[in-house]
């Protein structure tokens, strides 16, 4: 099975109650690093979580820098592999990543097992958490801090690097999370210029 059939079958069948929990939003390709990496799956509620998909049919290659981009930001990881990498996928994570493996069933359908059980990441990088905002947000919220109108005109950058200094990590983590549980456009509302790479993404229906 492909990478598109797991994603559908874990949406139905691992996530079908985070879909239906009012406050929960979950969104597919999630742009982390300004775009540089994107989280297969992520569910935000009052944690942030973290899903990437690793069939059959994908490589490995690629995973030793998903794994930073995800430690970064999400409060629990998951994988969720193919029976190909059953064995070996333990020793490109992290210990507190869980392991799901999808397997299909004799009739033809996806199941999911859980391998590992994930634990919390104790690794979160304020400044990769800001980078999750927009600009306007990101400006907005330091606004409503008192900032200076003209720390507000300043780069994007810049914005990121005062919410992360300015704000406790719990403060701006569950920040944060309210601002895209509350997007209400994931299409990027500013320039290509403006935005400087980062991506936003539809939610998943």
């Amino acid at each position: 099975m492909n990478d598109a059939e797991i994603r559908h079958n874990f949406h139905r069948k691992r996530l079908r109650q985070h879909h239906a929990q009012k406050g929960t939003l979950v969104i597919d390709e999630l742009g982390l690093n300004h775009g540089k990496c994107r989280a297969d799956i992520a569910v935000i509620n009052g944690h942030l979580i973290g899903y990437e998909i690793k069939s059959n049919k994908d490589s490995l290659r690629r995973l030793e820098e998903q794994v930073k981009s995800y430690n970064a930001v999400f409060d629990k990881i998951s994988i969720v592999v193919g029976d190909r990498y059953i064995n070996s996928i333990p020793k490109y994570i992290p210990k507190f990543w869980g392991i799901i493996v999808s397997i299909r069933g004799s009739r033809g359908a996806v199941n999911f097992h859980v391998i590992r059980n994930t634990r919390t990441n104790k690794n979160i990088d304020p400044l990769a958490i800001a980078r999750l905002l927009w600009r306007n947000e990101a400006a907005e919220i330091l606004q409503l801090k008192k900032v200076s109108p003209k720390v507000l005109r300043q780069p994007r950058a810049v914005l990121y690097d005062h919410l992360a200094d300015m704000l406790h990590i719990c403060e701006l983590q569950k920040t944060v999370r309210e601002y895209l549980k509350n997007r209400k456009n994931w299409r990027c509302p500013e320039s290509p210029s403006q935005y400087d790479g980062l991506y936003p993404l539809l939610p998943t229906l």
